[in-house]
């Protein structure tokens, strides 16, 4: 798989709506190719999710009027 199709399937393996059977037959490769490329998935969706989260811009303050 190529870094752009990792990052692909990491995106979409991100949302709990996607598997990775479907992930897998989108990308035109195996669950076990997916498997090897995207290895945070071991951990199950949870370490998925902790691995592509990016950190949150902080947001300004509230001024009261």
């Amino acid at each position: 798989m190529t870094e752009e199709q990792v990052r692909y399937a990491r995106g979409l393996l991100a949302r709990p709506e996607n598997t990775v059977t479907s992930t897998a037959k989108l990308l035109g490769v195996s669950r076990n190719t997916i498997y090897n490329y995207v290895p945070e998935l071991k951990g199950g969706r949870l370490a998925l999710a902790e691995a592509t989260n990016t950190p949150e811009l902080p947001r300004p303050a509230r001024s009261k009027d």
